[in-house]
């Protein structure tokens, strides 16, 4: 009759041909160690899937070190630190997935308002060239001719017109450009 080896002695020297012992020692620690080893991954990182998840690849990598088995002092010290590792290793991959998914925000966030900036740059300058362009021909001209540059005595001189009146097309034409450009908080 063949005596059946015990766990420990397994874990001492185990071969190809204990393959099926093997198995059973494996299920043995799956079933000793299992509920601690979850406890402790989601005590870590507090997400049943991910700590299900850690644990299960703990014990698949426990099972492709099978043959190694008896290298190891103390098994729980073993699992507890492998768990442990991969939390942080998930922890750290995580954290780096979100400071990369918040960098690319920001960086689509600037982008949008650039160009939300940009329309409303150009939507802004559109409607003042319209506003500028509805104005009666002489207030245009007046208004144009301070926009380069022109204090009032120089337009005065070259229209032949009073300073005072060039001062009232001015203000006029402020106050009709200031009236169609309402809406743009900018100019307010």
């Amino acid at each position: 009759m063949v005596r059946k080896l015990t766990p420990r002695e397994l874990l001492e020297s185990p071969s190809s041909s204990d393959e099926e012992a093997l198995g059973l020692l494996f299920q043995d620690v799956f079933c000793s160690y299992e509920k601690s080893l979850l406890a402790l991954a989601y005590g870590l990182c507090k997400n049943k899937q991910t700590a299900q998840d850690i644990v299960h690849d703990v014990f698949v990598k426990l099972w492709e070190m099978r043959y190694q088995l008896h290298e190891i002092r103390s098994i729980e010290a073993f699992l507890l630190t492998m768990t442990r590792n991969k939390v942080m290793d998930h922890l750290r991959k995580a954290a780096s997935e979100a400071r990369l998914r918040e960098a690319i925000w920001n960086s689509m966030q600037g982008i949008v308002e650039d160009q939300q900036t940009r329309l409303e740059e150009q939507e802004y300058r559109t409607s003042l060239d319209r506003a500028i362009e509805n104005l009666p021909d002489q207030r245009k001209t007046i208004y144009k001719m301070r926009a380069d540059g022109h204090n009032y005595q120089e337009i005065s001189d070259k229209l032949n017109i009073s300073k005072h009146t060039v001062k009232n097309q001015i203000s006029a034409s402020i106050k009709a450009i200031r009236k169609v450009l309402s809406r743009f908080t900018l100019f307010c």
